[in-house]
C-alpha cells in the first residue's frame, strides 16, 4: 500500500498535483515576469571605451572591460579608469574602419575574459585567434593559437569552473567570420583546458559564442549565435560532454551573444544587432526585458538572415543607441543586483538594477590580488 502523505493524500496520487503546484508557484513568483528595464534608471559607467565586449565584475565594485587596444580597461569603484595593455597608443585611438575592425578583425581584439585565482586574466583574443594570459600590470603571454595541429580559429569566450578548468569557445574557422552566418557553418567548437592541456570536447556548433554553467555545474549552456539558439550539454566528471539539446525556444528572435544566469534560474541573454535583452525562464518561456533595436533595420537583418544574403553593411545598420551591438551582460554590485551591458560598438557600460541577484561567478569569493 502506498504511504499516506502529510496532507492525507496518497503520495503516488499527490506527486503530479504537487509538481503542478510547484510549477505554478515558480511561474507566479518569478521576479522577471511583468518586469522590464526602466530606461530612465539606466546609468552609464566608464567613458571612451573601445569594443567593451566582455565585462568582469569584482566584489569590491571594480570592473574590467575588454578593450580593442589590446587589453582591458580597469574601472575603479570611484569611476577612475586605467587601460591595462601590453602597449597603449599615445593618442588613445585605434583605427575605426568598420571592415577592418569588425569584419576582418585585424589586430589584437580581446573578447571573452576570465579571472585566474591569482587575479591574472585569461583572454580569448578574437583578433589574433589565440588564447592569452595577461597580468594586472599588462604583461601578456600567449598560451596557444593552434589545437590538434590546426589554427585555432575565432577564439570567442573563456569560462573557468570551480575545478579550475577553462572552457574555450571558437566561433568558426572561416575567414572572414561573417561568411559563416550565411553558410550556417557548423565548424564552431568547445575546447577544455586543464592539466592535460587543450583538447576539443564538442564540435559541430553554428557560431559558438559564450558558455555558462548552472549553479551545480551539471550542465554547460552554449550560445549558438548563427543558429539563433541556446544549447546545453551535460558535463561529465572527466570533462567530456553529453548529447546536445536545445534550451528554451528552438529559434530566438535575434542573434544571441552573451548570457548569464540569475539566482532564480532565469537565463538572461543579449541579442546582438537587434539589441534586445531577453530572458528564458526555468519553464522555457521567453521574456523581453529591454528592446533598444532599430525596428526597420532589424526587420531587414532578419529577412536577409532567412534568405542567407546578409552583408556587413546590413549588419552594420542594425544597432541600438544604449549599447550598440549589445554583446554581453554581467551581474555585479555588492548584492549582485547591478547589471552591466557590454557591447561591440559602444563606449560606455549601461547599467541598471535587477529585481533578482545574479548567480555568483566562480571568482566572487576569491582574493584576486593574492
Amino acid at each position: 500500500m502506498a504511504a499516506i502523505g502529510r496532507f492525507g493524500l496518497c503520495t503516488e496520487m499527490a506527486a503530479p498535483k504537487l509538481r503542478a503546484l510547484f510549477l505554478q508557484s515558480m511561474i507566479k513568483n518569478n521576479p522577471l515576469r511583468g518586469w522590464q528595464v526602466d530606461r530612465a534608471a539606466i546609468r552609464h559607467v566608464g567613458h571612451d571605451l573601445q569594443r567593451p565586449e566582455c565585462v568582469l565584475a569584482e566584489r569590491d565594485g571594480t570592473l574590467w572591460a575588454a578593450d580593442a587596444r589590446g587589453g582591458v580597461m580597469r574601472i575603479a569603484p570611484d569611476g577612475t579608469q586605467r587601460l591595462v595593455a601590453p602597449s597603449s597608443p599615445t593618442d588613445g585611438h585605434t583605427p575605426t574602419d568598420f571592415d577592418k575592425r569588425y569584419v576582418q578583425s585585424q589586430g589584437s581584439l580581446p573578447n571573452g575574459l576570465a579571472f585566474l585565482p591569482n587575479g591574472d586574466i585569461v583572454i580569448a583574443n578574437w583578433g589574433s585567434d589565440s588564447v592569452e594570459v595577461m597580468s594586472r600590470e599588462g604583461q601578456v603571454r600567449r598560451l596557444f593559437d593552434r589545437i590538434d595541429g590546426r589554427p585555432l580559429g575565432k577564439a570567442n569566450f573563456v569560462l573557468r569552473d570551480r575545478r579550475g578548468r577553462i572552457w574555450l569557445t571558437v566561433t568558426t574557422r572561416m575567414q572572414p567570420w561573417t561568411d559563416s552566418i550565411n553558410a550556417r557553418a557548423r565548424d564552431g567548437y568547445i575546447a577544455l583546458i586543464d592539466e592535460r592541456g587543450a583538447r576539443i570536447v564538442a564540435d559541430g556548433f553554428e557560431g559558438t559564442n559564450e558558455v555558462r554553467m548552472d549553479a551545480n555545474e551539471e550542465w554547460l549552456y552554449v550560445v549558438e549565435s548563427n543558429a539563433r539558439r541556446i544549447s546545453r550539454l551535460e558535463v561529465r566528471n572527466d570533462g567530456s560532454l553529453g548529447t546536445r539539446e536545445t534550451y528554451g525556444p528552438e529559434r530566438l528572435p535575434g542573434f544571441p551573444d552573451g548570457f548569464a544566469f540569475d539566482a532564480f534560474g532565469n537565463l538572461w541573454a543579449t541579442l546582438v544587432m537587434s539589441d534586445r535583452l531577453v530572458a528564458i525562464t526555468p519553464e522555457g518561456d521567453l521574456l523581453t526585458l529591454l528592446d533598444d533595436g532599430n525596428p526597420e533595420a532589424t526587420r531587414a537583418l532578419d529577412a536577409h538572415y532567412e534568405a542567407r544574403t546578409l552583408t556587413p553593411e546590413i549588419m552594420a545598420a542594425a544597432c541600438g543607441t544604449l549599447a550598440p551591438w549589445m554583446a554581453s551582460l554581467t551581474f555585479g554590485g555588492p548584492d549582485l543586483q547591478i547589471v552591466y551591458l557590454g557591447s561591440l560598438r559602444g563606449t560606455t557600460l549601461p547599467s541598471f538594477r535587477s529585481p533578482v541577484a545574479g548567480l555568483a561567478p566562480v571568482h566572487w569569493n576569491e582574493d584576486l590580488h593574492a
